[in-house]
């Protein structure tokens, strides 16, 4: 154990590392707050209440994340080598992903009546506007973590999300007894509009001058055109990933019932968490590859030797006690959720090694292959939870994730394999041996 934290304290000195650590330590708040905060739903709500909830939010982060989630991969990757063009470049990213997002929820409004009964609350002028501007509101929410991690300022995120999930879960409280319909949607996005201040107030005022001080002499901006091509061939898998996480719910959604819908979305949520894990080492190895990519290889090694190390105990844990994890909401959630958590929670061993691999084809640029391998994942955990769902109800998308991305691992190791010993120059890395690429 001592040799552990030898290792995470060392590991502390390396930008890649620190943000990675960083980004882990805030999946971790915000599980525990997230499971603090639907714990008090459950108790508070109704059951058909908590899976509107669940429902109204999975739908708003989907639409939301058309553009935003399309714009990560770009924000990590340029945001790191803007130089003077900093501000101008995180604002276009805002402006964008707010108008993709809100143009998405307008045509999901106006075919309501399509998406099932679930979704029937959103129904009428009023709650129709707020739905559209917390679709805003978490576009921008979501792209914000990012540019702390393209700043080097990855550090500040968990601060933001511990605040914000209390806050969340104060107004939860109070919204159950004045307002036991829409309450936890209401609970969950007005603390998100109102963090976006103080957040902002500092990447604008603060990480950002001090950056384009430091970086904008030795830093090239790049071009319009050199973005464009990169979100040409980025944006359509990250967007075929976000149907993995957000669009897979939404449709299971308009399939139960919506106490069902909120015991399956628990399971998913809580396996989701362990998954982010992975993806947040995997972002800042994209940021710290762009701002050096000699090191590619020596980073990725060290990023998959510490994911694994971090991540193994807790898939462990959600596999051997899943129905007690579960049977904290009630003795439905373990009864309805415990194979998907376990199936979901084993499933992230194969996706840090995709992720790893996704984020060095960032880091490298190579935008066609990043975005075949991604569409090729989302196509199969589609094709085979649709195939299997008349099967094993809501259990089909943990047994299409898991199979899915196994079979996507074994295609991408080869490649993978070669980054880890050659980084993107076809020779052995000069750090391969050295103490430090342990």
């Amino acid at each position: 154990m001592s040799r552990l934290w030898q290792r995470i304290l060392r590991d502390l000195s390396n930008p890649l590392f620190r943000n990675g650590y960083a980004l882990m330590a805030n999946t971790v708040i915000t599980a525990t707050l997230g499971m603090g905060y639907w714990l008090l739903a459950a108790h508070f709500f109704s059951p058909e209440e908590f899976g509107r909830g669940q429902a109204t939010i999975t739908a708003m982060r989907l639409f939301a994340s058309l553009m935003a989630l399309g714009f990560q991969g770009a924000i990590v990757t340029f945001l790191p080598i803007a130089g003077r063009r900093t501000p101008e470049f995180i604002l276009r990213g805002y402006g964008v992903a707010a108008a993709a997002g809100g143009a998405a929820a307008v045509g999901f409004l106006l075919t309501l009546p399509l998406w099932g009964q679930t979704y029937q609350v959103l129904g009428g002028f009023g709650p129709g506007v707020f739905f559209l501007g917390s679709v805003l509101v978490w576009a921008v929410f979501t792209l914000q973590d990012y540019v702390l991690v393209g700043l080097r300022k990855a550090t500040w995120v968990p601060l933001n999300n511990l605040v914000f999930g209390v806050v969340k879960m104060g107004l939860l409280i109070a919204m159950a007894g004045a307002l036991p319909t829409g309450g936890i949607f209401v609970s969950w996005i007005v603390p998100t509009a109102l963090a976006l201040i103080p957040v902002n107030w500092f990447i604008f005022g603060y990480a950002v001058p001090k950056y384009v001080r430091e970086h904008s002499a030795d830093r090239e901006p790049p071009q319009l055109r050199e973005v464009g091509r990169f979100l040409a061939g980025d944006f359509p898998g990250q967007l075929s990933m976000m149907a993995i996480v957000y669009l897979v719910p939404v449709v299971i959604a308009t399939q139960v019932g919506e106490a069902t819908f909120g015991r399956f979305s628990m399971a998913h949520t809580l396996a989701s968490m362990i998954e982010l894990l992975a993806m947040n080492m995997a972002a800042s190895l994209t940021a710290e590859g762009s701002f050096d990519r000699s090191r590619l290889a020596a980073n990725s090694r060290r990023a998959l030797k510490r994911a694994f190390l971090l991540i193994t105990p807790c898939i462990v844990v959600a596999i051997v006690a899943a129905p007690l994890i579960l049977s904290i909401f009630g003795k439905e959630f373990a009864a309805e959720g415990t194979t998907l958590l376990r199936l979901m929670a084993l499933a992230v061993f194969p996706r840090v090694l995709i992720e790893v691999y996704l984020s060095t084809l960032r880091a490298q640029k190579v935008a066609k292959r990043l975005a075949a391998i991604q569409i090729g994942l989302a196509g199969l955990v589609l094709v085979s939870t649709v195939s299997l769902f008349p099967l094993a109800g809501v259990d089909a998308v943990g047994y299409g994730v898991l199979l899915s991305e196994i079979l996507m691992a074994i295609l991408i190791f080869p490649g993978l394999r070669k980054v880890l010993k050659f980084g993107e120059t076809g020779q052995p890395s000069v750090t391969q041996g050295s103490p430090g690429a342990a």
